[in-house]
């Protein structure tokens, strides 16, 4: 995230907020099933003001590390100088050090510290599992659309009910082009058992989907694959058969124009209308865009774990220019001379077309309002967006998920972390979730989830590691029925309260491991607790045997 380090309140910020209309629409009755909560209890929603000028350092930022635990490493990283990353950061030195400004000293998400077991009581098993299968998504274009909205209108049919919004493949079925793909949720907060489920889904440009001015569903194919390669690196990569022969062009690369050929080798252009455009190392082109639904813990009839209808959040991200290399070193270096001179972040704000994060991407979202409808976010909660996609040091051109994605043929497709490896990060050799249990010492940055706490640690506080590594992904980050119910019922306390501003996590239970007002002094974690060279990127190829000699 962008930490400042020493100024004072910077007030010139208020005249970058946006006068946007943020109202929403009542749902059919849905808001009955929770409680009401007077006017004077909610947060106001507002454009006029900013309560915390320091909104992008995330919660997860203020978690007590006792001088040995570390969920940090997962953001902020330090790689070798020889590295070919578009990211330049180099942010390491933030593992376990609260470098922050006057401002981000005193912790605002003061959500963490609210005990919400009295409004567990009042929600019943029955209302919230009614709440979470509400479909909030359907009637926000049209809302939108009612209020002369000028930023991005969703266009995707079906999209709460992803069984009926995609193929096999992950193809959208009503034509709009938006492609849903398989990746490992990053670790913590994104975990379901900490709150949330969610997917992603990317479109690329029109040129990028067409051979000679018509949809190709080969063509796109071959370009989100060829894309796939440039995010990750990699010279060659798996992808559904294809037949040469029909595009006329030799796709891996042996010479020959043949059907049914499964391997795409590593090319300078990309294909079909797009073959004028270079592909840019760890860059997607302009015109990407990128949909991302974070929704409650959905529960189905046998109790498994699914993503229901509701939707907390919908976030988009579209691509509005692509960087040259000196570009990227220089916004980088800017970023770095920033946090040395104590600037406070600032964003330029495009009003209903969202906020730009500084390096080549436009960041807007909704959220739902007090009755649960899908509502656009104020200019101080789209700035909570920016901590993860303007400036950490882990990302590949400020996003996570599709570095994530399961590599290949394989990977294109709805979510679905059943039957899911812990694969390790292309860095280490210990899976992913193994070393993040170990090393953070919880089931998320807090340390305050007792199921996983229970489920993957012996008594001393020590990982289980057998157990973890006889457990698919689903298995490791999906909570019970039980904790699921109290996790969706939390949620709709910040909801009906529409403080959001405060933090959005689903805690019912008032924080310990983590600080309301951060000494200046705080000393950094010990060396032999920070953990560099970590990378998103996963090695799928490793199987399901994890070995011994990765750092714990």
């Amino acid at each position: 995230m962008k930490h400042a380090v020493t100024p004072p309140v910077a007030t010139f910020l208020l005249a970058l907020v946006a006068i946007a209309s943020v109202s929403g629409c009542d749902n059919d009755g849905g808001d009955s099933l929770l409680p009401e909560v007077a006017e004077t209890q909610r947060i106001e929603v507002t454009n006029n003001a900013i309560t915390n000028l320091e909104a992008p350092i995330p919660p997860q930022c203020y978690t007590k590390t006792e001088d040995r635990f570390n969920p940090c490493y997962t953001c902020h990283q330090r790689y070798p100088s020889d590295e070919e990353r578009m990211n330049r950061l180099d942010d390491g030195a933030l593992q376990g050090g609260y470098a922050f400004s006057d401002v981000g000293l005193s912790n605002h998400w003061s959500n963490l510290f609210v005990d919400r077991q009295q409004w567990l009581e009042q929600v019943s098993d029955e209302a919230i599992l009614a709440w979470i299968k509400q479909d909030n998504y359907r009637d926000l274009p049209a809302r939108l659309k009612a209020q002369d909205w000028k930023g991005f209108v969703p266009d995707l049919n079906n999209y709460a009910n992803p069984q009926q919004a995609f193929d096999a493949q992950g193809f959208a079925m009503d034509g709009s082009d938006w492609v849903a793909f398989n990746y490992k949720p990053f670790p913590g907060t994104f975990w379901p058992t900490n709150g949330s489920t969610d997917d992603v889904i990317i479109r690329l440009p029109k040129a990028f989907r067409e051979l000679r001015g018509k949809e190709n569903r080969d063509i796109y194919l071959l370009n989100l694959s060829l894309l796939e390669m440039a995010i990750k690196q990699l010279d060659r990569i798996s992808i559904p058969a294809m037949d040469e022969t029909v595009i006329n062009t030799d796709l891996d690369g042996d010479g020959m124009l043949e059907e049914g050929v499964r391997q795409l080798q590593k090319r300078d252009h990309y294909l079909g209308d797009a073959a004028d455009v270079a592909l840019a190392k760890q860059q997607y082109p302009t015109g990407t865009e990128f949909m991302h639904s974070v929704r409650y813990v959905g529960i189905d009839d046998s109790d498994n774990i699914v993503v229901p209808p509701r939707m907390k959040e919908l976030r988009y991200m579209r691509k509005i220019r692509q960087l040259d290399p000196y570009d990227v070193d220089s916004r980088y270096a800017r970023e770095r001379k920033d946090k040395r001179l104590g600037m406070l972040p600032t964003f330029i704000n495009h009003f209903d077309e969202g906020m730009e994060n500084g390096m080549g991407w436009m960041v807007s979202g909704f959220i739902e309002d007090y009755d649960g409808e899908l509502r656009p976010q104020t200019f101080e909660e789209n700035m909570q967006c920016m901590g993860c996609h303007a400036a950490v040091g882990t990302t590949i051109d400020q996003t996570f998920s599709f570095a994530r994605k399961v590599t290949g043929a394989d990977g294109w497709g709805y979510i679905n972390t059943r039957d899911m490896q812990d694969a390790p990060s292309i860095t280490e050799t210990e899976g992913e979730i193994l070393n993040y249990l170990k090393r953070a010492g919880g089931g998320s940055e807090f340390r305050e989830n007792p199921e996983m706490l229970q489920r993957w640690y012996h008594a001393d506080g020590s990982v289980d590691v057998d157990k973890v590594r006889s457990a698919d992904v689903y298995t490791l980050i999906s909570p019970s029925r039980e904790r699921a119910l109290k996790l969706n019922k939390a949620y709709t306390h910040i909801v009906r309260h529409q403080s959001y501003i405060r933090g959005r996590d689903a805690t019912w239970l008032p924080a310990e491991n983590v600080f309301e007002e951060v000494d200046a002094g705080e000393p950094p974690l010990p060396r032999e607790h920070q953990y560099y060279g970590w990378d998103i990127r996963l090695n799928w190829s490793a199987g399901s045997e994890t070995h011994s000699q990765a750092a714990p």
